[in-house]
């Protein structure tokens, strides 16, 4: 092998190949987020302070009522049904004790006045001890059934515990709150979330390389279920997950071709600038919102006098926020490219 040879394949990233399963069951063809949901409190990977006091509460029989907030896939439902399966002990009495609705789906007084009141109100013969009413999405309730609730959890404490899920704690009614202990669920750190990602990797026999998996955490977002749903639908599509086929799986911008348009922002005349990254969005398909939001890590790590960050940072956030309300793309790029002219501008005259 010649010497030039040898450095080409000391270059290529190391793939961790796998033998994919040839004939496929139920099983696979499961999405993996719920394949590998957490069956036990144990099996979770991060909150380890929420799991522990569940645990003590629910091993001592005083339950309170719970109110779980967060980001969307940090693992508020999972822990609740984990918790939920230690208290009753197996499916079929958690089936038979647990009640578990979407409130975006129903979400009205009648739900609460009908569902909910007569699950809560009736004793069952064969299985002794408390209800469990777990409300996901209970941030999407109407103000009336979140007041008509707010009786149903006083009078039936002896029967029920009730759990309430959501996303925006703001969203839930201050009578509710009070009457529940709370936890929050902060975003998963990258390094909880890698272990389980390359446990499920590994067990459905993906091809992968680092810079894949790097590429899944980077985009991730503290979202376990975003990070499962990426990694099946990659493998699904790709011989191997690497970091090209992640970002051309999701449709997130590749890091060169955003650190190539900061380039282009930081040093070229509007229109060209303007130009080159109108092209880059259309060629490629990539949204400008999403350009933009790695944007603002790329220039929050730059070393910019104050009042030159506080100009850029400003006027990409109202770019943002135009961009959020379907305003035109193009136009939005000009003002972006807008806003770093000013930025350049004010940087010559310091």
């Amino acid at each position: 092998m010649t010497e030039a040879a040898k450095m080409d394949t000391d270059d290529k990233p190391t793939i961790k190949v796998n033998k994919r399963p040839s004939i496929p069951d139920e099983s696979i063809q499961m999405p993996w987020v719920e394949k590998y949901r957490p069956a036990k409190l144990e099996d979770l990977v991060a909150h380890e302070d929420i799991v522990s006091i569940l645990t003590k509460l629910i091993d001592s029989d005083n339950l309170p009522h719970l109110l779980l907030y967060g980001p969307p896939g940090t693992g508020k439902t999972s822990t609740i049904v984990a918790a939920a399966k230690r208290m009753y002990g197996s499916t079929a009495a958690y089936k038979t004790m647990a009640l578990e609705l979407n409130a975006s789906d129903s979400r009205g007084i009648d739900v609460v006045r009908n569902e909910i009141k007569e699950f809560a109100g009736t004793r069952q013969l064969f299985h002794k001890g408390i209800k469990l009413i777990i409300l996901d999405e209970a941030d999407a309730m109407t103000s009336d059934a979140q007041f008509a609730l707010r009786r149903v959890i006083e009078k039936h404490y002896k029967n029920a515990r009730f759990c309430l899920i959501c996303n925006y704690v703001s969203k839930i009614i201050p009578a509710l709150q009070s009457r529940c202990t709370r936890f929050r669920f902060a975003p998963l750190q990258q390094h909880q979330i890698r272990s389980r990602l390359l446990e499920v990797a590994d067990a459905e026999k993906v091809n992968y390389t680092e810079d894949g998996m790097n590429a899944i955490l980077n985009l991730s977002g503290g979202d376990m279920r975003r990070v499962l749903n990426l990694l099946q639908s990659t493998a699904m599509s790709s011989e191997v997950v690497n970091e090209h086929t992640v970002y051309m799986t999701s449709g997130a911008p590749l890091p060169k071709d955003v650190t190539i348009a900061m380039d282009w922002l930081m040093n070229l005349e509007f229109r060209e600038a303007y130009e080159k990254l109108t092209n880059m969005c259309t060629t490629k398909g990539y949204a400008l919102t999403d350009v933009l939001t790695d944007f603002t890590t790329l220039v929050s790590e730059l070393e910019l006098p104050a009042g030159v960050m506080a100009v850029l940072l400003d006027g990409m956030s109202k770019v943002e926020h135009r961009l959020a309300f379907g305003t035109d793309e193009k136009l939005q790029a000009a003002s972006l490219v807008g806003v770093f002219v000013q930025a350049r501008h004010m940087m010559k005259v310091a």
